[in-house]
């Protein structure tokens, strides 16, 4: 069954021996990539994360057989490639579909480059346009589909060559949250479901949640030179959801890995009676703010000394640092020495759509033990609501006369990510229906 790993006595469709590619001559050498070893057996669905640099997109291309390696070998199905690899397909983030032809043209594209007779591409080409969804849109064109629509296209034209190995680098980059979110979902649902002959994926992507969600094993990797320095096997059921504990704590942990180091977590406070783990205080500061620190520190090439920065947006010391701490315990700045630095998280937040940054907040948030608490209260409530007196009574154990003013900052950062609302009239604490995502 796909999912479960390692996967023990599987074939090994692709290894990669003490890979190294370089460009230029002494003394004048770029090391792309250096000494990687790599091996993906049939059955896995691989990631591959890594800062920018770190040679992902250099190894797709090594491994599809459209760049040498400068030494090393790389082999499939325990032959050395030479040339090309007939075995694989790539689907590239930007769409690359030729605009003068309709949908069914661009996926029998491949199938026509390689000789198949007319009546079988047009047989292969409208049963893949029917799996990917796009059935109906047979002889549209390119600019009258959506970003997300676009690559549906690119993958059934990928698929449709029949490639034993899926290569895809960073497919859903280019597209908006909502058609990411839902693309990324039918890949996975197509992938467990046996419906195409794919044997094995591998995705390069820059996003750490996207690779928990959809791979079996990540590989991680580290630039100057690019290197592997880590795999993780990822033991999680499909469906995956972010917002689960053990989602949470696998990001977590491939976030130290991808950093370098692992997070502190924020200083604890003491333990409520009811809250599992220590109860954090939460500075006085709106997400709103935090984002606008961000938003500036980007600006600013993501470090900046504090007092300069509070005299650039005409705030007391006092007025940023609730905000400056908020970001800390978010995993979206650091303070060393008097300079707030961005993180990679919190560099992600701030170049983030508005609602890329709610799914990022909403994941942090979470980590919090006081609105984590607050958040499984409501959904183990029948109807998922509970009064505001009810969270009051157990906050004040710890913070006494604080207690309000914790849970209305809790409440507000609830709202931000769209955990949870609050509804005036009653006084109460509610879980929003979720709105189903567009397909």
């Amino acid at each position: 069954m796909r999912g479960m790993v390692p996967l023990e006595g599987q074939e090994v469709l692709v290894e990669l021996r003490d890979v190294t590619k370089t460009y230029g001559r002494e003394p004048n050498v770029f090391v792309a990539i250096e000494r990687v070893n790599l091996r993906i057996q049939a059955g896995e669905f691989v990631g591959m994360l890594g800062p920018s640099g770190s040679g992902k997109s250099t190894l797709l291309r090594i491994i599809a057989g459209l760049t040498l390696p400068s030494a090393g070998v790389v082999l499939y199905r325990g032959q050395r490639l030479v040339g090309v690899n007939p075995h694989v397909a790539i689907v590239f983030q930007t769409f690359a579909l030729f605009p003068w032809l309709t949908v069914q043209q661009n996926v029998e594209v491949g199938l026509q480059a390689r000789g198949v007779p007319p009546e079988e591409r047009e047989r292969r080409a409208l049963e893949l346009i029917d799996i990917v969804g796009l059935d109906g849109f047979e002889s549209a064109y390119p600019r009258e589909l959506s970003g997300g629509m676009r690559q549906k296209v690119g993958f059934a034209r990928a698929m449709a060559v029949e490639p034993e190995l899926l290569l895809l680098d960073e497919p859903f980059s280019a597209l908006d949250v909502l058609s990411a979110e839902a693309l990324r979902g039918e890949l996975v649902e197509l992938w467990l479901g046996h419906r195409v002959p794919i044997r094995a994926i591998l995705m390069v992507t820059h996003s750490i949640e996207e690779a928990v969600l959809m791979a079996d094993r990540i590989v991680v990797m580290d630039k100057d030179p690019g290197r592997v320095v880590d795999e993780v096997y990822v033991d999680l059921p499909y469906p995956r959801h972010r917002k689960d504990r053990a989602f949470q704590a696998m990001v977590d942990r491939i976030y130290a890995v991808v950093a370098g180091e692992t997070e502190a977590p924020p200083e604890a406070l003491g333990t409520a009676p009811g809250i599992p783990g220590p109860t954090v205080a939460l500075p006085e500061a709106n997400m709103n703010a935090v984002a606008g620190l961000t938003e500036e520190l980007l600006e600013a090439g993501n470090r900046e000394d504090l007092p300069r920065l509070a005299e650039r947006l005409n705030l007391e010391l006092d007025d940023l640092l609730p905000v400056v701490d908020a970001a800390e315990i978010l995993g979206f700045a650091r303070v060393r020495r008097g300079d707030i630095a961005l993180t990679p998280l919190g560099e992600t937040f701030a170049e983030a759509s508005i609602l890329a940054r709610k799914e990022i907040a909403a994941g942090r948030i979470l980590r919090i033990p006081t609105i984590r608490w607050i958040y499984e209260e409501l959904q183990a409530d029948p109807d998922g609501r509970l009064p505001s007196g009810y969270f009051l009574e157990r906050l004040r154990a710890d913070f006494g006369e604080y207690a309000e003013e914790q849970l209305s900052i809790a409440i507000g950062w609830g709202r931000y990510a769209e955990l949870f609302s609050f509804d005036d009239a009653t006084d109460e604490l509610f879980i929003e229906a979720p709105v189903p995502t567009p397909r």
